[in-house]
């Protein structure tokens, strides 16, 4: 079969497409079919060196995909061949047109979801899901800025949230991101290239704040979201991609909390939960993942870039 191999870390040039075994599956294993493969900012730190956490090399890349199942090891129950599943987790890397998966990465996934939509869904629903629930404590009338609204756990912290019962602004930095955090649910959406944007989510609260954040860019915008919080407002962190400086007063005067999000830290019981939630979204279309660009899976050193710059809105994916 084709797949990625990584043989050094560096920039996306060293994303190269080789030929390798057909993988088996071991015990309480499953071989995927990918139709879909998604690409998440956190694959490019990866291959960059700069994660914390490296794997040994060679590797390929990706934890999300979907596809069908066309293998089942020992010990399997529940899962045959043929089913339709979305990868949450792989054994050998999803960069592949097969991947290995332990029972516990794969989920059923609905007819009315197509499997591009769901490579969408590991990593960016599941993130979004823990900063907004878990780490962010979010509840029914309480209002939420999803502060980079346009990429994919920015689309899929809209979607969960407004099937919550929250008011949801959000904010992009494009007319066509914009308009796509209106679709996809958000009550007011705001410019966050524009003077002025913080003044306008204020008064869009009456002068209350908001009472959580879920911020995408924490070195840009972590100061300025101090200033946006409601009195015990929340803000968790998803991304930065460097230190910032903040005011300590800004949080002290609201009892504000800054949280961290990192999927590592969920517990299997918590990613369980968020799972049955993104069934149930899937099932009642509560939940849409949105496409934006897809690539062939030799082109994956372009979806690497595109998925880091400026602008880009919805789900990157890769076709093998």
């Amino acid at each position: 079969m084709k797949a990625i191999v990584v043989k050094e870390f560096g920039s996306p040039d060293v994303l190269a497409l080789e030929t390798v075994p057909d993988p088996v599956p071991g015990w309480e294993q499953v071989v995927v079919r990918l139709a879909a493969i998604g690409v998440n900012p956190v694959d490019t730190y990866i291959r960059s060196g700069a994660y914390a956490a490296k794997p040994v090399l060679p590797y390929t890349p990706g934890t999300d995909g979907a596809g069908t199942i066309t293998a089942i090891g020992g010990g399997v129950t529940g899962l045959r061949e043929g089913d339709r599943v979305y990868v949450a987790g792989s054994l050998t890397g999803t960069y592949a047109e097969q991947t290995v998966c332990s029972v516990t990465h794969v989920h059923p996934l609905p007819e009315r979801v197509s499997f591009a939509q769901g490579a969408a869904l590991g990593v960016p629903y599941v993130t979004a899901h823990f900063a907004l629930f878990a780490r962010g404590a979010a509840q029914p009338g309480e209002t939420v800025l999803v502060h980079g609204g346009t990429g994919g756990v920015g689309t899929a912290s809209i979607q969960f949230a407004r099937a919550a019962g929250l008011r949801v602004l959000a904010t992009g930095g494009t007319d066509t991101g914009r308009q796509q955090a209106r679709e996809e649910g958000a009550h007011a959406v705001f410019d966050h290239t524009a003077p002025g944007y913080l003044d306008e989510i204020l008064r869009n609260t009456s002068g209350r704040g908001v009472d959580l954040i879920i911020e995408m860019l924490a070195n840009v915008n972590l100061g300025k979201d101090l200033t946006l919080l409601a009195p015990r407002g929340r803000i968790c962190v998803v991304g930065s991609r460097g230190p910032v400086e903040i005011n300590p007063r800004d949080a002290m005067i609201r009892s504000a909390d800054i949280r961290g999000v990192m999927l590592l830290t969920a517990t299997p019981t918590e990613v369980a939960g968020i799972h049955a939630a993104i069934r149930a979204g899937l099932e009642n279309a509560t939940l849409n993942p949105h496409i934006g660009r897809q690539f062939p899976l030799a082109q994956a050193p372009s979806a690497h870039t595109a998925v880091l710059a400026p602008g880009a809105t919805g789900k990157i994916v890769l076709i093998p």
